[in-house]
């Protein structure tokens, strides 16, 4: 059952954006004013057109294979779940077909079937319940490149970071293939900073966040990063973030770490929940195969 769930799951990601991705990608479309700008996003809405029609993969970079497993306390048998999502990721290259994406770092050997050595990675949490939630994110080598976290003086506080952030995207400029989603992790230690900053990515560019100083300060960066004029591909125009999204921890008195992560416009995902009665309920692409 997880290894055939998992498997629809990478398919899924892979040839269908989410519904809140294409909406902002419209959006960004329809209000764009640069000509250059409005070729690139159009070109973009043909290509997700034409992934679904055909049924092939959004980009050809299909990514490193992400896995979130929110597990219930009462869910039986986790011993067996790691292995049933490395099966699926290598029936998920033979057959979507996925790019073979995994290398080792020393041997340059690539493993053919996206997996190897703590990959496809697996992030887990123990929640209360009998349900297994299985989210996969593809990540792209050119979005995964720009990624960065570091510790900024603690007395630089929250002008600190918006500063690193806007840096960041600056830098990164035409690298990460925008419009992109940007997700921000701060506190903790440097780990737990980008843990966050990447989890973060996996929120719908349609669901505000919860708390409302985040909220807030999410909108002034998008506001910010949208004046930069990098725009689509790197060509210029408005849309140079489709959003900004932020989580945090409580850090170290001596510490302030922050964490940048980016994902490019292909912000691939996809959820199932599986219940105790063998049901299960796709979360993110409903009525799709």
């Amino acid at each position: 059952m997880v290894e055939e769930v998992a498997f629809n799951l990478i398919r899924q990601a892979v040839i269908y954006l989410p519904e809140d991705v294409k909406a902002s990608l419209k959006k960004a479309y329809e209000e764009e004013v640069s000509e250059a700008a409005k070729t690139q996003l159009k070109a973009i809405l043909d290509n997700i057109e034409l992934a679904e029609r055909y049924l092939a993969p959004i980009c050809q970079d299909t990514g490193t294979i992400l896995f979130y497993i929110a597990a219930g306390a009462e869910v039986r048998g986790l011993d067996k779940i790691e292995a049933a999502l490395i099966n699926a990721t290598r029936k998920a290259t033979r057959e979507v077909p996925l790019r073979p994406n995994a290398v080792d770092p020393f041997t340059q050997k690539n493993s053919g079937d996206n997996t190897g050595r703590f990959i496809p990675y697996i992030n887990w949490e123990i929640v209360p319940g009998d349900a297994l939630e299985i989210t996969v994110m593809p990540k792209g080598g050119g979005s995964e490149n720009m990624c960065i976290a570091k510790t900024i003086p603690p007395g630089e506080g929250i002008n600190g970071v918006k500063k690193f952030v806007i840096e960041t995207i600056v830098e990164a400029g035409a690298q990460p293939c925008p419009p992109t989603i940007v997700g921000v992790g701060i506190g903790g230690g440097v780990d737990v900073a980008i843990k966050l900053a990447k989890r973060t990515l996996l929120r719908p560019l349609n669901v505000p966040n919860s708390d409302p100083i985040l909220d807030k300060l999410e909108k002034e960066l998008y506001e910010a990063a949208n004046r930069l004029g990098i725009g689509p591909m790197g060509l210029g125009g408005k849309a140079t973030v489709l959003g900004v999204h932020i989580n945090y921890a409580f850090r170290h008195p001596a510490s302030f770490p922050v964490a940048v992560a980016f994902n490019c416009w292909a912000a691939r995902r996809a959820s199932a929940k599986i219940y105790p009665d063998g049901s299960v309920e796709y979360l993110t692409h409903k009525g799709v195969e």
